[in-house]
């Protein structure tokens, strides 16, 4: 099941964003984007249009992006397996599964700008 929340927001500006996006699209053949939300979530509605937006920006096939919809109990695929306690988080992994970074809702910055700077630092 997908998100609605990561239907790209429609008024996000590539243009104030572009280091980000760069730094996404140079990745983007080689990384796995799993994202935990739920509709109903206040952060994930606030946080993930501009993920998607982003994500979009930055030509990220839509194979490489991987959306669980969560309850309100936070329940649902890959809970257990990724440990996700707070929504959204992002796991971002390589092609063979090995974990590269984590968004998790309680960071400081939007998501798009904190991956970036992850992949700037860890790639």
């Amino acid at each position: 099941m997908s998100l609605e929340t990561m239907q790209p927001n429609p008024t996000w500006d590539e243009a104030s964003y572009q280091d980000a996006v760069d730094t996404l699209e140079s990745h983007n053949d080689e990384l796995v984007y799993k994202v935990w939300g739920g509709d109903w979530c206040k952060d994930c509605r606030k946080l993930l249009p501009d993920l998607g937006a982003a994500l979009e920006a930055a030509g990220v096939s839509e194979e490489r992006l991987e959306e669980y919809a969560l309850d309100q109990d936070k329940q649902g695929p890959g809970v257990d397996e990724y440990g996700i306690e707070y929504i959204p988080t992002v796991v971002v992994e390589t092609d063979d599964g090995e974990e590269v970074t984590r968004f998790v809702e309680s960071e400081d910055l939007p998501p798009a700008i904190w991956l970036a700077q992850r992949f700037d630092a860890e790639l």
